[in-house]
């Protein structure tokens, strides 16, 4: 995809990406057991990304608005920076997050899926989509996956983010 130079500045400035769990880094489905317990599958792949990215410095936060602790555990398996659960108002906890590191929302990447996303998507600088949101989030996106969620759409959208790093330092050598 070819990229402008407005998304070229944003992506190389990036300094926090924040994702969404459900359609995100999961295929949407949830598995609840007779005990009150849950299982959700989760990418390989997006993990590594999720490695990958924040080598380059940029720090990984969650926003969800369920609570699990299969999500807790999965954030503390690729060290995620930031978990924020149970969050009703994504907007809010944006503020929050920008507060605490001292940033602005351009220096914000926000990875959704569907409605309860778009107030935070129209405030970060990277607007940024799975193939199977919701259409009013795609058109609010500048990239939208080709993957889905929970099959790799976030490696992908960080592979994206990524190249265009790079390729932004090759010009500036």
């Amino acid at each position: 995809m070819k990229t402008t130079p407005y998304v070229t500045s944003l992506a190389k400035s990036l300094e926090l990406l924040l994702l969404d769990v459900d359609g995100v880094l999961t295929d949407g489905g949830i598995i609840l057991y007779g005990d009150e317990g849950e299982a959700k599958r989760f990418n390989a792949q997006d993990g590594m990304g999720i490695n990958l990215i924040r080598a380059e410095g940029v720090k990984v936060g969650i926003i969800t608005s369920r609570t699990s602790a299969v999500v807790s555990r999965r954030a503390q398996e690729l060290h995620i920076d930031e978990l924020l659960q149970g969050v009703q108002c994504k907007s809010q906890a944006l503020s929050i997050l920008l507060s605490k590191y001292g940033i602005t929302a351009d220096k914000v990447a926000y990875v959704g899926d569907d409605i309860q996303d778009l107030p935070i998507m129209r405030m970060v600088g990277l607007p940024l989509s799975v193939a199977n949101a919701v259409a009013p989030v795609k058109e609010s996106s500048m990239f939208v996956s080709c993957k889905e969620g929970g099959y790799g759409a976030v490696r992908e959208i960080i592979d994206w983010l990524l190249q265009i790093r790079t390729q932004a330092a090759g010009m500036n050598d």
